[in-house]
């Protein structure tokens, strides 16, 4: 979908669009000619007033962990409202992901296992540092890793999911979804190389049972069993440079609105949700529009990124002739009743950053009990036999991993069950196919697999009898 030519805060989004979870992501260019993006979120996900307060105080998190070093994150620039709208603008491009790659078809030597290893690791070292400061992404997949021109993986749409819905962020669940990626990884980059792709599968089982940190250290100490003997980036500098050059904004009916021609784009009453804008200052000068000086909250030292896209943003929306010099100094009045509201905001969204920093996360999911039972009378010809589990947790919020095992298969039936904080018992099911002549009891066995109970391992089992003759 072709972004318009729109103009938020100074990035033209000038280029093509994707659907997102969250909204729709769209290309863009700063007012330096820099390659950018920007993320215009679902109005359904923003309406709420509180939704937003904790959508700002995740974006502000993830700038304190980029400002503290490198984070692997996505670089962002700023959160903004305009007309109704919400929108998270990034200082770099927002593709290609993962799944672009993956949906690719190059011609030539795409990704391989080597490839897979390398996002891997980078992604497990960015979810380590995220974890500990108390944060999760929440949303980990491959649409939501980003390749850079070197082939460096970032992580985009941090915690933004778990904000807008209103959920505590469980590290478990990026250790799930980041042993999902490994075993996807395997089966897909990894297929030529049935010794690199072995060596993803054992991280996604380490990553399920050690953590992160020990699936990565197998990742590098394994290295010499993946394809040229290292972990490298070269494949994916390529396939980044070949998807660039090939991907073209496609068309559908969900496009951003465009710009008229003749004129810049009036952007309207854009306001920042991170910061606080001082009090616009006017001057005016004979048979000129006035203009605005709008200053970043009390404090800031030096012009930030921010600060640099508001100002370019606001002379690229100026009112261009004495027609419309009227409707600039109207636009200027609905500016200063906007520094006020930003004011209040700013208020709002500290209070409830300091809310969620002091929040109490509850406890750290954990299954307490598992019981299984299984129909009691004798199963006659062809039956189908619903086995029964019942998983009981201590609260937690996440996903609890768990496999049916049956007594005439060695092939697991791996499933998984999303838990929330309110309910503590969950049921589950497997249904068992009979056919045929013979006598024999049958075992089912329910055993939980993420995350890892201590001791022993938590299962159970039943046994039901089958009789045809």
């Amino acid at each position: 979908m072709n972004g318009g030519n729109r103009v938020i805060a100074g990035f033209r989004l000038d280029g093509g669009t994707r659907l997102s979870e969250l909204g729709m992501w769209a290309d863009g260019t700063a007012p330096d000619g820099r390659p950018v993006a920007a993320l215009l979120f679902d109005n359904r996900l923003v309406a709420d007033a509180a939704a937003r307060q904790r959508l700002a105080a995740a974006v502000t998190a993830d700038r304190h962990l980029t400002q503290s070093g490198p984070a692997g994150l996505l670089p962002v620039a700023d959160l903004v409202g305009s007309a109704g709208e919400v929108w998270l603008l990034i200082d770099h491009p927002a593709g290609p992901t993962v799944t672009d790659l993956l949906n690719a078809g190059a011609a030539g030597a795409g990704p391989d296992a080597g490839s897979a290893a390398a996002v891997l690791v980078e992604t497990a070292q960015t979810l380590l540092t995220i974890h500990s400061a108390g944060l999760a992404h929440g949303a980990l997949q491959p649409g939501t890793i980003v390749l850079g021109e070197d082939g460096a993986a970032l992580l985009a749409e941090r915690g933004l999911l778990d904000a807008l819905h209103g959920r505590t962020p469980a590290p478990q669940r990026d250790v799930a979804a980041w042993a999902s990626l490994a075993r996807g990884l395997a089966a897909t980059w990894g297929a030529g190389s049935p010794g690199g792709a072995a060596l993803l599968e054992q991280a996604a089982t380490t990553a399920t049972t050690h953590g992160l940190a020990a699936a990565r250290d197998t990742l590098l100490s394994g290295r010499d069993r993946l394809p040229g003997g290292h972990i490298g980036r070269e494949r994916l500098v390529g396939m980044v440079r070949w998807w660039r050059d090939h991907h073209t904004a496609a068309t559908g009916p969900a496009g951003l609105a465009a710009v008229p021609a003749g004129r810049p784009q009036d952007e309207g009453e854009i306001v920042t949700l991170l910061h606080v804008p001082a009090p616009v200052q006017a001057e005016r000068a004979p048979e000129q529009p006035e203009t605005a000086d709008v200053r970043f909250g009390p404090g800031v030292p030096s012009m930030s990124t921010a600060e640099q896209i508001w100002r370019s943003g606001r002379e690229q929306a100026t009112v261009y002739g004495q027609e419309h010099h009227r409707e600039s100094r109207l636009a200027t009045r609905r500016r200063r009743r906007t520094a006020v509201a930003a004011a209040t905001l700013a208020l709002i969204v500290a209070g409830a950053l300091l809310a969620w920093l002091l929040r109490d996360p509850g406890p750290v999911l954990a299954v307490e009990k598992v019981d299984v039972k299984a129909p009691r009378r004798t199963q006659g010809c062809d039956s189908t036999v619903v086995i029964n589990g019942v998983i009981t947790t201590n609260g937690g919020d996440g996903r609890v991993r768990y496999e049916w095992r049956r007594s005439d298969s060695k092939k697991p039936i791996v499933q998984e069950e999303t838990v929330t904080a309110d309910t503590t018992s969950y049921q589950v099911s497997l249904r068992w196919t009979v056919k045929g002549e013979g006598s024999f009891k049958a075992t089912a066995t329910l055993r939980i697999l993420d995350p890892e109970p201590a001791g022993k391992p938590m299962e159970d089992r039943a046994t039901f009898t089958y009789r045809c003759r």
